[in-house]
């Protein structure tokens, strides 16, 4: 079977902790190459993503690697076994990889916890205003694209209707909520979809206020996806070229204080669902 010329981002994070664990051994990758009956080339595909690995074959790396932490092996034993497409596959050659990276990472995740701060998280944005953002793209985006943006957010809902829906703490900052995308008519309707979203079962909003005095470092979005166990945690850092993930574990204790540092500056559930209805009713 010939590599794979796209891995998915899981893909390439199961081949990526794999190196890891070799590295922390110290062992070449000629050696464990040879021990799977192949060479060098043989580890690098499958450290690179581009080659499939067993679960079978993960735990006899893991034995060879002296790798001692069971939780750890059995949850990339599972990203191993994963097998069939999920649904944002169909959008593959419509899409950049990027937009289809995020909602596997959202798909798999055991909670969400986002900080937004001049827009609506996206997972939680209505129909119109994704289109009014989409829209206004210089260069103008084709409207087929836009078409397909727009249908692609939607369908990243699906995480709520599960189930056993995904937990997620969305923390907004004033001004997304005070931003007109799209008008007075779209921005008011989307503050009542986020009001009507805030009271599902799995999903928290609270809002960072204008009042507040302190420093809150993130100009992008930045969602935080619980892996499995913490060391497959994922930052999806939102930037104007793309998005950006952090796995090491600096970056995940840094953006992971941060969202714990503005998650203790925003109002309560009850004072931020206040908050948003008073926005909305000044429109």
């Amino acid at each position: 079977m010939p590599p794979r010329s796209k891995p998915t981002a899981r893909q390439a994070r199961l081949g990526a902790e794999l190196r890891q664990l070799r590295e922390a051994a110290g062992m070449p990758a000629r050696e464990a190459g040879a021990f799977l009956g192949g060479n060098q080339a043989q580890i690098s595909h499958i450290e690179s993503g581009r080659w499939g690995v067993s679960a079978e074959r993960v735990r006899r790396l893991a034995t060879l690697y002296s790798a001692s932490d069971e939780k750890l092996i059995e949850a990339l034993c599972a990203m191993a076994e994963e097998r069939g497409k999920g649904w944002w596959e169909d959008y593959r050659d419509v899409l950049r990889p990027g937009f289809l990276d995020l909602a596997e990472l959202e798909q798999h995740a055991t909670y969400l916890r986002s900080v937004q701060i001049v827009n609506v998280p996206g997972i939680l944005q209505s129909e119109e205003y994704v289109r009014a953002i989409h829209s206004s793209y210089v260069p103008e985006l084709p409207a087929d694209e836009v078409d397909a943006r727009v249908e692609f957010r939607m369908k990243r809902r699906n995480i709520f209707e599960r189930a056993a829906p995904t937990p997620f703490v969305a923390l907004v900052h004033e001004a997304a909520l005070r931003m007109r995308y799209g008008g007075r008519k779209v921005a008011k309707a989307q503050l009542e979809f986020l009001l009507e979203a805030s009271e599902w079962p799995t999903v928290t909003v609270r809002v960072i206020p204008f009042t507040c005095e302190d420093f809150i470092e993130a100009a992008h979005s930045l969602l935080y996806a619980g892996g499995v166990v913490p060391r497959l945690d994922t930052v999806h850092l939102d930037s104007p070229v793309g998005g950006i993930p952090i796995t090491d574990t600096a970056g995940l204790k840094r953006f992971g204080g941060m969202l714990d540092f503005a998650e203790g500056t925003a109002l309560s559930e009850r004072e931020s669902r206040q908050l948003i209805h008073h926005i909305a009713q000044e429109l």
